[in-house]
């Protein structure tokens, strides 16, 4: 009886060391693969490229992919090509699941990029002719707080209500006749020289060299954390160690915060680290 029992009692100990090996394996095999995260050019591809360098260090892989549209990398995250995005912000991610059905999870916040309304033919709000050209993000959320920024410049009239929702067709006194040209988000920087006013996004100019970052007509501000870019997976992988590791590593490097600091032309009116703000 005495034997049987100590049989037991080591047969318990084996099957418990086992089961805590296992485990250990399969977190560090998890650790060990590589971890996709999709991003668009310009300050989260620098900044997620400096945390990916230093996660290496740590033992985890990961690729970073890059995209030249806001359209592409939550296809690539739904089909399982990535396992994680860094590009857009709360407002667009629910916009992009209700009209596409994502089941997505915005699972930790990132950085808080301003935007602008940018000339490189005028000086003033004032200058911009009778029928001039603007140009404007082309989807819905970002169009929204292009709009939004116009008509705090006086220079277009909303509906009642609006809000980053609102669209071209919420315009309701356009009192200069401005002709609105819609361009995919990443691209806008690229029209600088053909419209007289273009809403912009500092890191997407300070990557194109073009022009002075801070040179905008009108800023938007930087205090609504809403509009912070996050990191983005599926529902089926949101508390993958990977990612969780990942994202520490991203928030806490200082390398990472470097990066962005002269990724937003090193100008503190530009962008905030959202995760920090309370």
């Amino acid at each position: 009886m005495q034997l049987n029992k100590k049989i037991n009692t080591t047969l318990r100990i084996l099957l418990q060391s086992a089961g805590a090996l296992l485990a250990a394996t399969t977190l560090s095999s998890a650790l060990a693969a590589p971890l996709k995260i999709g991003v668009t050019p310009g300050a989260y591809a620098d900044s997620v490229h400096v945390a990916a360098a230093e996660a290496k260090k740590q033992g985890l892989d990961v690729q970073v992919v890059e995209f030249s549209d806001w359209t592409t990398p939550n296809v690539a995250l739904e089909s399982k090509d990535l396992d994680a995005n860094y590009f857009q912000h709360k407002p667009f991610l629910d916009n992009a699941i209700k009209d596409r059905g994502y089941h997505f999870a915005y699972i930790a916040t990132g950085v808080l990029a301003n935007i602008g309304l940018y000339s490189t033919k005028h000086k003033s709000f004032a200058e911009i002719p009778v029928g001039g050209r603007v140009s404007i993000a082309n989807d819905p959320v970002n169009q929204g707080r292009g709009l939004l920024l116009l008509q705090k410049a006086g220079l277009i009239k909303l509906r009642d209500g609006a809000s980053f929702k609102s669209t071209l067709a919420d315009i309701i006194d356009n009192p200069k006749k401005l002709k609105f040209t819609e361009v995919e988000g990443p691209q806008l920087v690229r029209t600088l020289n053909d419209v007289d006013l273009a809403q912009g996004y500092p890191h997407f100019i300070v990557a194109a060299g073009t022009i002075d970052p801070n040179s905008a007509l009108l800023l938007s501000g930087i205090d609504d954390k809403q509009f912070a870019v996050g990191f983005v997976s599926r529902q089926d992988n949101a508390t993958d160690p990977r990612l969780k590791k990942f994202i520490e590593i991203y928030q806490q490097s200082q390398g990472v915060r470097a990066q962005l600091k002269k990724s937003f032309g090193n100008s503190d009116r530009l962008y905030t680290l959202a995760w920090l703000a309370h």
